[in-house]
């Protein structure tokens, strides 16, 4: 019997190291994916959505997704935060919770303010988003090559979860793919 559902498909076109980011993720028990809306996070957030072992919870806001780890980590499952560079901006306060707590937590980013930047808007968050991290006593790793992606978001989910730091991975412009502005 077939039955329809409003959850889309996960996109199985998408390039291969999107599809090993969901793998880790999933992979690792990962129960709860939030994040606000961003083209960079797309198939791995349709990926949270049509599995019905994850929780996908659209954010309002990205600080609302380190309480949200941490609850998630103080009720006994693992969480991951999806932003862009320009929502770690939004998040700094919050993040002196995690160090307070000493709780574990792992964010993707996908950075804007980089390789061909169209938005003059995003370069200065782009710009300061590693040192607001390490400021903040988070340990940042960067993926610059789809070849080198699942390696370091698995080590990243490890350091996080096995070894109760954590971590940030910053998902390069390069990596996504240059944006441009569309014209009507």
């Amino acid at each position: 019997m077939t039955h329809a559902t409003s959850v889309p498909p996960p996109d199985t076109g998408a390039p291969l190291w999107q599809q090993a980011i969901f793998r880790v993720l999933k992979e690792g028990g990962t129960k709860q994916i939030a994040y606000v809306p961003d083209a960079g996070h797309s198939h791995v957030i349709r990926s949270a959505i049509a599995d019905p072992e994850i929780e996908d919870i659209v954010l309002t806001t990205e600080e609302e997704g380190v309480a949200l780890a941490c609850g998630a980590w103080l009720g006994g499952q693992r969480a991951a935060l999806l932003m862009q560079s320009s929502g770690v901006g939004n998040c700094v306060n919050m993040f002196s919770l995690l160090q307070a707590a000493d709780v574990p937590f792992f964010t993707l980013v996908t950075m804007r303010g980089e390789y061909a930047e169209f938005n003059h808007w995003q370069a200065p968050m782009g710009r300061a988003t590693q040192a607001a991290l390490e400021l903040m006593g988070i340990h940042v790793l960067r993926v610059t090559h789809a070849d080198e992606a699942e390696e370091i978001v698995s080590a990243g989910f490890d350091a996080a979860f096995q070894a109760g730091d954590r971590v940030a991975v910053l998902l390069g412009q390069n990596l996504i793919g240059r944006k441009k502005w569309e014209r009507n």
